[in-house]
C-alpha cells in the first residue's frame, strides 16, 4: 500500500512526529540527568499518544483512499481492507 497523503494531512503528520522525536530526546534528557520517575512517565505517555494519534492519521488516509478507490477489484479491496484492520490493531 502506497501512502498518498494530502499536503495537510501530510504536514499535519509530520508536525506530530517531529514533536514527538522532540519529546523524545527530552525524555532521554531526563532520565540522563536523574530527574523525577513521575515526570519520566508523564512525558512517555504524551510522546505515546503522539505516535498513536500519527499512526491512525495515517490509517484512516489508507481506508479514506481505499474506500474511494471504486476501481479497484473487490478481491483487492478485501485485502486491503484487512491489511488496513491489521495494522489499526497493532496500534490499538
Amino acid at each position: 500500500m502506497e501512502l498518498d497523503m494530502a499536503a495537510d494531512e501530510l504536514k499535519s503528520v509530520l508536525n506530530r512526529l517531529k514533536r514527538a522525536q522532540g519529546q523524545i530526546a527530552g525524555i532521554v534528557r531526563m532520565i540522563e540527568e536523574g530527574r523525577d520517575c513521575e515526570d519520566v512517565i508523564t512525558q512517555l505517555a504524551a510522546v505515546s499518544r503522539a505516535l498513536d494519534r500519527a499512526g491512525f492519521a495515517i490509517i484512516a488516509t489508507g481506508l479514506q483512499q481505499c474506500m474511494t478507490d471504486g476501481d479497484q477489484p473487490v478481491v483487492d479491496r478485501d485485502r486491503m481492507r484487512a491489511r488496513l484492520e491489521k495494522l489499526f490493531l497493532s496500534l490499538a
